[in-house]
């Protein structure tokens, strides 16, 4: 039986080989026991596999996510495995269908050879599965697009019974499931629309960050997709701010044979605040590669450039490192008054930084479930990166939970798919259709097999 983890467990640093263990990726937290992974190789065995088990079921995707949303514990139990069911299913002039274990990065290459790409903007890495990111409501930045389930035409769904449901837009189910946390079914296909690629130039900057209140909101009105990190100790903005690209600026990637173009012209603004970012971090991990992962997610800030590039080439290029990542959505009416709070409990506070705060607006989503549901929503990231030992800064998590109930206490919603304190929160409050969402479920899963604990407190 799998025991509870506390929010912010420690991590296994190192593989143990003759671990019999399924971890999640970050290795802070058991997901079940080998024998419990079933991987069916095309739909009908994951309708077999579903149909058997007698116990509950839960999808793995890339295990990205807290392991709380992903464990099973009981022997009878089974985790699923969709990676086998990948790959493009079907082409039309505008979608592309994929099966749901497909990975992110794989439809991003699939879409760039038709010389196509998605309306919504991709998140910075590329790993997880396409069902994983749209059942916890994965999104990246820019107020004229959402979340990744927001793209969906179709999806298609086993249910616990082993059947099969197409829940197109038309369908009275879809709103629950384009996030349905992996409570409703498995999602074995996805229908995106797509679109024309777009190249954009992105333009980077540093700012200070004294009207910060101000210029959030506009920047994400002026351009179509726009990025900030917070360093709020050095009162420092680095911004990505992009817009479609002209002919010239085309050209200069044409002729760069369609790679990312980085320009000539740098700019060493930042690097004072991210070299006092960097001590921090080294300080909290005792990492000794000065090049190692989290301190190239930072690095990346000095002496910047504008560039030139697809959608996927300037904005999905993150670095995946084991972290402890809470990401709260807060309406985009309210932004202003908590950047003014924030900065208010800072300087009263003096709390430990690990990572400046970054900052991502989406367009409203029509999941019933997505914290951006019918509203523009600006997503406020914290990460603490871990020790080389497995460890977490005291100080660096003692941040990360005061400014959780900062947040949460201005109607703030959590990211499904990180971490986040569940009691800070009232989901019937936060969600007004989450009684209409619980009816689906109830429809798909009358006996509650795709739940686990974690997933019971929330939805049943």
């Amino acid at each position: 039986m799998t025991a509870p983890s506390p929010l912010f467990p420690r991590r296994q640093p190192q593989p143990d080989p003759n671990d019999t263990r399924v971890l999640n990726w970050a290795q802070n937290a058991t997901l079940a026991p080998e024998r419990a992974v079933i991987a069916p190789e095309n739909e009908a065995q994951l309708q077999s596999a579903i149909a058997a088990c007698q116990g509950r079921v839960r999808m793995m995707g890339s295990r990205m996510s807290p392991g709380r949303m992903l464990a099973i514990s009981q022997p009878e139990d089974v985790l699923l495995d969709l990676s086998r069911l990948r790959g493009v299913l079907a082409v039309d002039d505008e979608s592309v269908t994929f099966a749901g274990g497909t990975p992110l990065y794989e439809v991003f290459e699939v879409l760039t050879s038709m010389d196509r790409m998605l309306h919504a903007s991709p998140g910075v890495i590329a790993s997880q599965t396409l069902a994983g990111a749209i059942s916890t409501g994965t999104h990246g930045q820019g107020m004229q697009q959402s979340t990744l389930g927001d793209e969906a035409i179709r999806i298609r769904l086993v249910d616990a019974a082993g059947q099969v449901h197409e829940i197109d837009r038309q369908h009275p189910w879809f709103a629950a499931v384009q996030l349905g946390l992996g409570t409703l079914g498995a999602i074995s296909a996805v229908t995106l629309r797509t679109r024309p690629t777009t190249l954009y130039t992105c333009f980077k900057s540093a700012v200070s960050d004294a009207t910060l209140e101000h210029d959030l909101p506009e920047w994400n009105q002026q351009w179509t997709f726009s990025k900030a990190w917070w360093f709020v100790e050095e009162n420092k903005v680095h911004v990505w701010n992009a817009r479609e690209a002209n002919e010239a600026e085309r050209q200069v990637w044409r002729d760069n044979h369609g790679d990312l173009v980085t320009l000539d012209e740098t700019s060493d603004e930042m690097n004072t605040a991210v070299d006092k970012t960097l001590q921090h971090m080294r300080n909290d991990t005792r990492i000794v590669d000065e090049n190692g992962k989290p301190f190239r997610t930072v690095t990346r800030f000095k002496d910047f450039s504008d560039v030139i590039g697809d959608v996927y080439q300037v904005f999905c290029r993150g670095i995946a490192t084991p972290q402890i990542n809470i990401e709260i959505g807060v309406p985009m009416a309210r932004v202003p008054a908590v950047i003014s709070r924030i900065r208010e409990w800072h300087a009263t506070t003096r709390p430990h930084m690990h990572y400046p705060i970054i900052l991502r607006a989406t367009g409203p989503s029509s999941a019933w479930l997505s914290p951006s549901w019918q509203q523009p929503t600006c997503f406020f990231g914290f990460v603490v990166y871990y020790a080389e030992d497995g460890s977490l800064s005291e100080e660096g998590l003692a941040f990360l939970r005061e400014v959780e109930k900062l947040l949460a206490s201005e109607g703030g919603k959590p990211h499904w798919g990180k971490y986040f304190d569940a009691s800070l929160y009232d989901w019937p409050t936060l969600y007004p259709q989450l009684s209409a969402f619980k009816a689906v479920r109830q429809a798909l899963d009358p006996q509650g097999k795709f739940l686990n604990t974690f997933m019971a407190e929330v939805v049943s």
